[in-house]
């Protein structure tokens, strides 16, 4: 393959935005590692989310909020060095972004910079729209996250759907208000399929769902969750594809038993 068609596979914004107008699905997941991400960087996978959500799938945290800036640096720098193709997202973590417009982007510029990342993710709304202008204005793509913000659980009382009742008008303005702003993408999480549908009209810029039903832009899964690793997080919209956990459980199963039976290493697997 020549260097110029192998440029031409790679995702970016604007690819991002002709799938939106062409009616193509938008593909994303989760990933925290180089392991997974070389996997995952061999699909046609189009975006990889490395989630402060690794606060609970990889580090055994109760919630995201411990997540810090540090970590997050170490684990989106993993992941870049075997994502080539996919456009390379990394959230940005709890009080990272919320406190001046310099704070947003010195540390929206580590995650580009040391990290490795293509865009940077935000949770919120209204609040935080001078601080995604001035990111989008020097030269970072953001990614908006609206719904469900894990980073506000406190706040919101618990993972609930949100976006019901009086909630839809200012969830569908602050949309809009995000758009208006430059981000290059939406996440809505855990919102009525009615309203995402709204929003997903009523913007120019893709909208990616989690818990949102069919009609957002793309979808995005967390990756441990729907390879089948073992959690007691199980919600609605949650498809596991694979019971990678089970597996793995196995052969380690297995493993453990050949070694203290003497069976392994056997004669193939030993210099003479």
């Amino acid at each position: 393959m020549s260097k110029h068609a192998d440029q031409a596979t790679l995702v970016t914004v604007k690819t991002l935005l002709k799938r939106k107008q062409d009616g193509q699905k938008i593909t994303m997941l989760t990933c925290y590692d180089a392991a997974f991400g070389g996997i995952v960087d061999k699909t046609a996978l189009d975006m990889v989310l490395v989630g402060d959500s690794l606060g609970n799938v990889v580090l055994g945290m109760k919630d995201t909020i411990s997540v810090t800036m540090d970590i997050m640096v170490h684990h989106t720098a993993a992941v870049a060095r075997t994502v080539k193709r996919a456009m390379l997202v990394a959230d940005m973590p709890f009080m990272s972004y919320n406190i001046s417009v310099e704070q947003a982007l010195t540390n929206a510029a580590r995650l580009i910079q040391e990290g490795g990342a293509q865009a940077v993710k935000v949770e919120g709304g209204s609040a935080i729209v001078p601080q995604i202008r001035a990111m989008v204005t020097a030269g970072i793509p953001v990614v908006g996250h609206l719904g469900l913000t894990p980073q506000s659980i406190h706040t919101l009382g618990g993972y609930k759907v949100q976006g019901r009742g009086d909630e839809a008008a200012k969830m569908l303005r602050e949309a809009k208000e995000l758009a208006d702003a430059g981000v290059c993408a939406i996440v809505l999480e855990l919102v009525p399929q009615g309203l995402a549908k709204e929003i997903t009209a009523a913007v120019k810029v893709p909208t990616i769902g989690i818990g949102a039903g069919p009609d957002t832009d793309g979808q995005v899964l967390v990756l441990h969750d729907m390879l089948g690793f073992p959690s007691e997080f199980s919600p609605k919209f949650l498809k596991r594809y694979a019971t990678l956990g089970e597996t793995i459980a196995a052969a380690v199963a297995q493993y453990d038993l050949e070694v203290k039976q003497g069976s392994f290493p056997a004669p193939e697997h030993t210099f003479q």
